[in-house]
């Protein structure tokens, strides 16, 4: 109810999408929940991925703006905004209280709620003490940009050389 699916979208098997806006040359291939969210043009979305709004109290609409690759298995919800082009490996879970770390720098930048544009960001997670002791909490990390000379693929995927890590 309420999609509207523009010229040239794909929609796959086990795709819903409901009360969402997809751009021109989206992809959704299969066996994902799209839900509250405007979509620009040119997306891929991985198999298993979910979009979603609520928070517990408000309706917040997600965006992933044109050009973005998301893959397999995330998780973009409660008004999150990813940006143009940034590509989020597999498993990456994003919700508006979700710490994002660029770690690309000497210092790691913090911030919530935003992927910026032509980020590469994996999953991650940082330290955090409790009354039972300290515990890993899932983040999300930024570990590159994406290069105009790759496509969004390559471009996870020489991330991902380049750091060393597997995801």
């Amino acid at each position: 109810p309420k999609a509207v699916l523009s010229e040239g979208v794909k929609i796959g098997n086990f795709v819903e999408v409901k009360n969402s806006q997809i751009g021109v040359g989206s992809k959704i291939p299969h066996l994902s929940y799209i839900g509250d969210t405007d979509m620009g043009d040119k997306v891929n979305i991985g198999s298993g991925t979910i979009t979603v709004n609520y928070d517990g109290k408000n309706k917040n609409r997600t965006t992933i703006e044109d050009g973005a690759f998301i893959g397999s298995r995330c998780i973009v919800v409660e008004g999150v905004r990813v940006e143009t082009e940034a590509v989020l490996g597999a498993n990456v879970c994003l919700t508006a209280s979700t710490k994002i770390i660029d770690v690309t720098g000497d210092v790691p930048v913090e911030m919530k709620g935003i992927v910026p544009a032509r980020s590469v960001v994996i999953p991650g997670s940082y330290t955090k003490k409790f009354a039972a002791g300290e515990f890993q909490v899932p983040c999300a990390l930024i570990i590159g940009k994406r290069k105009p000379s790759t496509d969004l693929k390559t471009s996870l995927n020489n991330a991902l050389r380049e750091y060393d890590v597997a995801v």
